[in-house]
């Protein structure tokens, strides 16, 4: 119970790596208020944590989305101590077929919906020393062919996790990201363009396990991790769990 009686908002939860992550943080001892554009998802994720959770339509993209979801946590439970990142989209393809559209909703979600949320989140974080954990990506950390506006969005993750660390560490809040490689989640089900090198792809994945994928819990425990005290000399991290996919 590492996390017992703290408030915890997460985006994203209405499957995969979020869900995992909600649940993990209320069996942890956390309140937990989630969020994710497909609402139904999210309910599911609150019937399945129970009294701890409470559920909300978001959109990170829209800014009044992310202040309501932020407002409705401090309003029940009276401050913020965590806020986890998790909603996110993937989009594969050549570069040359990725036009603006493509690319503004990828860049929209995964870098301009986070920095939403800690705008938003930031001033309760402080009143509590509380901490954000971002969800980056080894594409974060390293080039994955096909993945232009997904690989610049992570990068983009992980340089404004680094910045908001150095700028609030004396206010004692601190922000780390987590870098997963590949992961069983329903957003890595998409069926890949026939057009791209898939070989090419694959050599850039993960080498624990022959190329398996990771479970949604696997990275759901570094998450709770990063946001528990066990953690309290950790900031500015971009924790790789990629199966050492970013090893060299």
């Amino acid at each position: 119970m590492r996390l017992q009686d703290k408030v915890a908002v997460v985006s994203g939860a209405a499957s995969g790596i979020g869900r995992a992550v909600a649940k993990k943080l209320a069996a942890e001892g956390a309140k937990v208020v989630i969020g994710d554009r497909n609402l139904a998802g999210v309910e599911e994720t609150a019937d399945l944590i129970g009294a701890a959770a409470t559920a909300v339509a978001l959109d990170v993209a829209d800014e009044a989305s992310a202040q309501a979801i932020v407002d409705q946590a401090v309003g029940l439970h009276g401050g913020l101590d965590i806020l986890c990142n998790i909603a996110g989209v993937l989009d594969f393809g050549r570069f040359e077929d990725v036009d603006r559209s493509r690319w503004d909703r990828v860049i929209s979600v995964n870098l301009t919906g986070v920095y939403h949320m800690c705008h938003t989140a930031m001033p309760h974080l402080i009143g509590r020393r509380g901490n954000i954990v971002n969800m980056a990506s080894a594409a974060g950390l390293v080039g994955v062919p096909y993945n232009a506006a997904y690989s610049a969005s992570k990068h983009g993750v992980v340089g404004l996790t680094r910045a908001l660390a150095l700028e609030f560490s004396k206010e004692g809040v601190r922000v780390n990201a987590v870098c997963p490689g590949g992961v069983k989640t329903p957003m890595l089900q998409q069926t890949p363009p026939e057009n791209i090198d898939w070989q090419m792809v694959m050599r850039s994945a993960s080498w624990l396990d022959s190329g398996e994928m990771a479970d949604p819990e696997d990275i759901a425990d570094t998450v709770a991790f990063l946001a528990s005290s066990e953690a309290r000399r950790i900031t500015g991290a971009a924790f790789a769990v990629d199966g050492g996919q970013t090893a060299g």
